[in-house]
């Protein structure tokens, strides 16, 4: 009876009210995210699975420039192989010059006073013939290309096959003959601008590029609005670019016929770059746009052959005004890789000091790209081209278009990002019309580190993420949105924080903070080796960093990734224990759960640490910890290096009476 008093009396205890209110947990932080999964498609271990497909788009593309009109003209065959478990009834295409037409849903959704993704008006593209060869059970029987019937929506193009394409391996081939006029302002992703000594063209969606029809949503057909950028299947890309002998074309992938292109001395410059760490003038800026700098050509036009292997697009831009120059670029396995830019006069030596602008941009160019090489995974395609163009940035494999007038820190920083592209998404081929933090924000990451290396730092200063805590205004605004906000749906103001900062600080923080440098490192590679040119979601990743650093995460992804709430830890209360130091009590005020590093520093200036971790908040928001001290603590301070943007400072340190 004694027994059963005393266990009755401990169960009133614990049963009351106030122990009760203490112990109300956080278990639904902590919870598994539901929409997990593991499928033959997608392992548990978020790499592709036994019986992982992805279809396959190759192009040949044969197009003329007449840059009187500013008019592309083209034939493009696409050979799409469909690897799926599905037999295909029609193939969607993009065709994305269709956005700049006044009644499109890009045009219509536009603010109507105008953005960065507002473009010029034009016709769209224009469509002269769609032909279709090969389809179903008797695609090896035809041999000629037939009328193909199509029904075009906005920006895309649904071509409707004579018979369904077969499974596992059928191919049918799509042949294309269309123009469109090039717009000035091509949203910010191509377009033209006017210099001195000519037009400057880059042309972007300037085909009509596959869907990408995946083991997800089948076809992902979401429009071209102009905030959301691209999903794009992979292969090899062929194509030639007819231009008069005044243009320089600089593209994607290897020039196949330099000899056509340049003359005799500017070919044996070229050979010289190759082996060559410093920037080789290809074409001088003061004899741009001269007779003497450019061959003849065949009834005063050339046509410049170019080539990309197993990459998801292709980009070119063109110039009577470009001055070229190039390096070699000094990859891991030692292959052959160029950093080649092309510039005008307006980008010289408009900064402060000595080849402030664009004559550094071979240097930046290699350097970022030797530096992800190294760091994260090899680059691979042959030529790495930075072009002066009418864009403020935009990415594309092996090309980038810069604005055509950054100088300093500004060309450093958008060449380093956009050449960032190359692995998110180029290599690591995501959904950037749903996911744009799995590339722009994965890529402001790896921006962080590139450019704390760069040059010794030299552009170090100008990186916002050494201290965290001054990047806590946009976290607290009002009209704040969660990461995971499609891009064509945030608001304007709030997409450089959704796409960019907010996951980047994220990735920073799971690196420095949580996981630390080898864990992250090993994991992260792991993930970019697996999905390279391949198609990962959001989960993939979740669950690839999980498995290879051995941490459930889930806490972190669904606090920082799937919401908008923040970080706030404070120290609520210090207690001398003179046997053991000091009882600190801490309380976790915001909504995304954190470890926690705690400093105490003693009379004698000596700093002691101890890392806390995020587990101490599974039972509850306060948590009463012992700072072991042999010495009198005259001070503790919450996450002394400021890695984490917690959102009030004022209770991150408690002085000791």
């Amino acid at each position: 009876m004694k027994k059963i008093t005393i266990l009755m009396a401990s169960l009133a205890t614990i049963f009351s009210l106030e122990a009760f209110a203490q112990r109300e947990n956080n278990q639904s932080k902590f919870d598994l995210i539901n929409d997990f999964r593991a499928t033959p498609m997608r392992s548990a271990l978020g790499v592709p699975g036994e019986q992982y497909w992805q279809n396959r788009a190759d192009y040949n593309i044969v197009a003329e420039l007449d840059d009187a009109k500013h008019t592309l003209t083209a034939t493009s065959k696409l050979t799409y192989t469909n690897n799926s478990p599905d037999a295909l009834d029609f193939v969607w295409l993009q065709l994305e010059q269709n956005k700049f037409k006044e009644d499109s849903r890009g045009t219509l959704v536009q603010n109507v006073k105008g953005s960065r993704n507002t473009g010029s008006s034009t016709e769209g593209n224009i469509l002269k013939s769609v032909k279709i060869k090969g389809a179903g059970k008797d695609a090896s029987k035809t041999a000629t290309f037939t009328d193909a019937k199509y029904i075009i929506t906005d920006t895309r193009i649904q071509v409707i096959l004579d018979a369904p394409l077969k499974a596992k391996g059928g191919k049918v081939e799509i042949e294309i003959t269309y123009s469109f006029f090039t717009p000035e302002k091509g949203s910010d992703r191509m377009g033209r601008v006017l210099g001195e000594k000519g037009w400057v063209y880059s042309y972007a969606q300037w085909y009509p590029r596959a869907c990408v029809y995946d083991d997800i949503k089948g076809w992902n057909t979401e429009p071209y609005l102009g905030s959301g950028e691209f999903y794009l299947e992979y292969g090899d890309l062929e194509y030639k670019i007819t231009t008069s002998n005044k243009q320089v074309v600089l593209g994607s992938g290897d020039l196949l016929n330099p000899a056509d292109c340049y003359t005799p001395a500017q070919v044996a410059a070229w050979k010289q770059a190759e082996t060559s760490d410093k920037a080789v003038t290809i074409i001088a800026e003061k004899d741009a746009n001269t007779s003497s700098s450019r061959p003849a050509g065949k009834d005063g036009k050339i046509t410049w052959h170019f080539k990309i292997l197993n990459a998801r697009d292709a980009a070119f831009g063109c110039s009577s005004a470009f001055a070229v120059d190039a390096a070699r670029i000094n990859l891991p396995s030692k292959k052959k890789c160029l950093a080649i830019s092309g510039y005008t006069k307006e980008g010289i030596g408009t900064g402060s000091g000595e080849k402030s602008g664009w004559e550094r941009s071979t240097e930046y160019s290699k350097a970022s790209i030797e530096h992800y090489s190294k760091m994260w995974y090899e680059f691979p395609y042959p030529v790495a081209v930075n072009l002066a163009s009418i864009c403020g940035g935009m990415e594309y494999p092996g090309l980038n278009f810069c604005d055509w007038k950054d100088t300093g820190a500004g060309l450093w920083g958008v060449t380093d990002h956009e050449f960032g592209h190359n692995w998110f998404p180029m290599i690591v081929g995501t959904n950037e019309r749903l996911y744009p933090w799995m590339d722009e924000g994965f890529n402001t990451f790896i921006n962080y580190y590139s450019t704390m290396e760069f040059n010794n730092g030299e552009y170090g200063k100008t990186q916002p993420f050494k201290n965290m805590r001054n990047l806590t205004g946009f976290l607290v605004a009002g009209n704040r949105e969660g990461i995971n906000t499609y891009p064509d749906i945030v608001q304007d103001n709030n997409l450089g924080v959704t796409a960019y900062y907010k996951p980047a600080i994220g990735m920073i923080m799971l690196r420095e903070y949580i996981l630390g440098k080898e864990r992250f490192d090993y994991a992260f590679r792991n993930y970019i080796k697996r999905w390279a040119f391949k198609h990962p979601q959001p989960t993939d990743f979740f669950n690839a960093m999980e498995n290879a650093a051995g941490d459930e995460l889930d806490w972190f992804w669904k606090g920082w990734f799937y919401g908008t709430g923040n970080i706030e830890q404070g120290i609520t209360k210090v207690e001398e224990n003179e046997k053991n130091g000091y009882t600190v009590t801490l309380e976790n005020n915001g909504a995304v759960l954190m470890p926690v590093i705690i400093e105490g520093t003693d009379t004698d200036g000596k700093k002691t640490r101890i890392k806390l971790p995020v587990e101490i908040w599974q039972k509850g928001n306060k948590k009463d910890i012992l700072f072991k001290s042999a010495k009198k603590i005259v001070s503790f301070e919450l996450d002394p290096d400021k890695q984490m943007p917690d959102i009030d400072s004022k209770n991150d340190v408690y002085k000791v009476l």
